[in-house]
């Protein structure tokens, strides 16, 4: 028996240890695999990323050769500095190498830390290499060509804006993405982004002559053929560049100096470019953007196409730096004469547009990269692509619209796209009053703020990432273009002390005004913002911030008193505020922090009240009672009381109260607003399914065209318009 189970433990202990021998060779012959499936699929990558680079290679060799040399325009790229981090997945356009960081121990020298990025086409070069690249850019000017022709370039960067029928050959139709094999390589056209294979290219050139009709947006590009450059002499170049940087200087000292100053003084002016649900979203510092400079060509400091100077640092666009912009922005009437402002603005210039076609509607963009979403940048460079780059500005406390609305005021029927939040938007609207145009032009919204009330009420979206999920920039422009033009009834305020006299230049009202609770919200995150900036970096964060600071005063009664304090009157009649008010909001628009309809306008009922309209020269008046109120809005929980409507609103403060308007808040002293009609503005509200918004659609192009053919005169086709918005809606 004991022999028995000596044999068995034995035959155990062996089957064990050849089970375990068996397992590690298993798992030896499975990694082994995995080594070889890896190597294989490496050795592949590596294959086809070497016929790709060779394709590459002689698209860049046959651009070169004098035989397959065209008469298509040249232009020198446009160099941005960027970290080598966003470099990834591309390649450099001289040496054809790759840009991404190399795995290397140590720390990384200067050289491989950055990289030169064309602002315009996006093609990309190493440090040592950018001075090397041919010259094809994207040609803003024609001028000389009998028609506009291809510009063929490699796709260096992919356009997430293209539709699906971009990926297919425009000569054979084959599809053009890359095979495991590369295929032929592809050119895209940078103004009709029309792709072709390199080897359809003769046969296509043959046939058509390479002239491009610009594309599914013709009508909004502003044509190359129609943008003639200033000759400027060095002399005149090199004082302006002098000049440049010593108001850079001066800005910088001044902000600074105003910046210190704030820490012992709170009752400030408000900043240009805020959204009353991120109290000041549109101005913030944006301290986690890449650092950029930019250059153009070999030279160190040149101009690039819309007056920016190349060669310097983008600055902080912090509140500080936008006050000394927004205060003459801000205001009807300046000390400067009308006169000498157009002769700095005509020295400013270097391109000027003639000889337009007359079905032509280009769009005039203006950019705020301080805007709530921080994506400035991107959309710039977006834009650049789809449209011909003279007609996209940057504003900036150096450069406000004046400069784009100079170059476009011959033109007789163009468009505006304003890429920002409410702030923005008023500051552009201001800027076209001053121009004081026969006609003057529509504005669209790109809602790239925090709030975006005005855009979601013209149905442009609440944010970027309904942009995006609508089709991206190419479906935006196309919505541009067949929008419908509408009214927005614009409000002057004037601040006056008890005896009548005005204590300071008159503000300006789009979508509402508050006194109270909401505006000391709005103010903290103001303050808030000056002390922190790099904490207010994108659309969300701004809003949690502003819960936030709700949040603090939700318990407390901080405006108890505002109903002994404050008095209203509406055309003449004293309103009574309710015993629990802190709060008093004037709407002229039906959308506030970010999408709360105050006047409920859904609502059937109104209680001897008429719906909410922004284009009947009529504004509403409601009280709120509290932050809590505030934050049960928000959530559609509650409503806000209505009080009154009218036409002529005065506000008299008894005490010192926090004021709003469109979200730009201050601190006030005793003294009475009056709210009166100012004028009206043209905005251009996205067409709905609707038959009535494809309607209101084709009868403003209608009445342009009947404008261009003289059936009918400037002031005949803005009545026209104000009616048709009037009856449409």
């Amino acid at each position: 028996m004991d022999d028995d189970n000596v044999l068995f433990s034995g035959w155990n202990d062996k089957s064990a240890a050849e089970m375990a021998e068996s397992h590690l060779f298993i798992l030896s012959c499975v990694i082994a695999g995995l080594v070889g499936l890896l190597t294989i699929a490496y050795t592949a990558f590596q294959w086809r990323r070497n016929i790709n680079l060779s394709w590459m290679k002689a698209v860049a060799r046959s651009k070169k050769s004098p035989k397959a040399r065209h008469k298509a325009p040249v232009a020198v790229h446009t160099w941005v500095l960027e970290s080598v981090s966003r470099g990834k997945n591309l390649n450099c356009c001289v040496c054809l190498k790759s840009m991404s960081p190399s795995q290397t121990l140590g720390p990384m020298i200067a050289s491989d830390s950055f990289l030169q990025r064309c602002s315009i086409c996006g093609a990309a070069a190493h440090l040592s290499c950018y001075s090397k690249a041919q010259k094809d850019c994207k040609c803003v000017s024609m001028i000389g060509y009998e028609h506009v022709m291809h510009q063929w370039a490699v796709r260096w960067t992919e356009l997430a804006d293209q539709p699906d029928e971009a990926s297919f050959c425009s000569y054979c139709e084959e599809p053009c993405a890359a095979s495991f094999l590369g295929g032929s390589p592809i050119w895209c056209c940078l103004w009709c982004h029309r792709v072709l294979h390199v080897d359809c290219h003769g046969s296509m050139s043959n046939e058509t002559g390479d002239i491009c009709d610009l594309g599914s947006l013709r009508r909004l590009i502003l044509s190359p053929l129609c943008v003639k450059e200033l000759n400027r002499n060095s002399a005149g170049r090199f004082l302006s560049t002098i000049t440049h940087g010593a108001n850079e200087i001066a800005s910088s000292v001044r902000a600074s100096i105003i910046t210190q100053s704030k820490k012992y003084k709170h009752d400030n002016e408000p900043s240009f470019d805020t959204d009353i649900c991120g109290s000041t979203c549109d101005t913030s510092t944006d301290s986690t953007a890449e650092t950029s400079q930019t250059v153009n060509g070999p030279h160190p400091i040149e101009e690039s196409c819309n007056g920016r100077m190349n060669g310097i640092g983008p600055q902080q666009d912090g509140d500080a730096d936008k006050k000394l912009d927004s205060k003459p922005s801000l205001k009807r009437s300046g000390s400067i004469n009308q006169k000498d402002e157009s002769q700095v603005l005509g020295m400013k210039q270097r391109y000027e547009l003639i000889d337009l076609p007359t079905d032509a509607r280009p769009l005039l963009v203006f950019i705020n990269k301080k805007s709530g979403a921080q994506r400035g940048d991107s959309l710039r460079q977006r834009l650049n692509l789809l449209l011909n780059p003279v007609q996209v500005f940057e504003l900036s406390p150096t450069q406000g619209p004046e400069v784009g609305l100079f170059l476009f005021r011959k033109v007789p029927h163009f468009r505006v796209l304003v890429c920002g939040g409410d702030g923005t938007v008023g500051w552009v609207l201001n800027a076209i009053e001053k121009q004081n145009f026969v006609s003057p032009p529509p504005v669209a919204i790109l809602p790239a703020g925090t709030g975006n009330d005005l855009a979601r009420v013209l149905s442009w979206g609440g944010g970027l990432g309904s942009v995006e999920k609508q089709g991206g920039l190419t479906t935006v422009l196309h919505h541009i273009e067949h929008a419908a033009v509408t009214i927005l009834d614009c409000w002057k305020i004037n601040i006056l002390n008890q005896e009548g006299k005005q204590l300071q230049s008159p503000k300006f009202m789009n979508n509402y005004l508050g006194v109270g609770c909401d505006a000391k919200v709005a103010l903290d995150i103001h303050n808030l913002r000056e002390e922190n900036p790099e904490k207010f970096y994108n659309q969300f964060m701004n809003k949690v911030l502003y819960a936030r600071e709700g949040a603090k005063s939700i318990m407390g009664r901080t405006f108890a008193d505002l109903f002994w304090q404050v008095r209203v009157e509406v055309d003449g009649t004293e309103i009574e505020l309710p015993e629990d008010a802190e709060g008093v909001l004037v709407a002229n628009i039906g959308s506030y922090m970010g999408g709360v309809d105050l006047w409920q306008n859904e609502d059937e009922t109104y209680d001897n009240f008429y719906p909410q309209s922004m284009h009947d020269k009529v504004l509403e008046v409601v009280s709120i009672s509290g932050t809590w109120h505030l934050g049960k809005l928000q959530v559609g929980l509650s409503r806000a009381r209505r009080l009154a409507q009218g036409q002529l609103i005065k506000i008299q403060l008894f005490a010192p109260f926090p004021v709003q308007i469109d979200g730009e808040p201050w601190f006030q002293q005793p003294c009475t607003l009056v709210i009166s009609h100012h004028g009206q503005a043209f905005m251009l509200k996205r067409a709905s399914e609707e038959p009535l918004g494809h309607a209101a659609a084709i009868i403003t192009d209608v009445l342009e065209n009947a404008e261009t053919n003289h059936i009918i005169n400037t002031s005949q086709k803005r009545a026209l318009l104000q009616e048709m918005a009037l009856r449409l809606t």
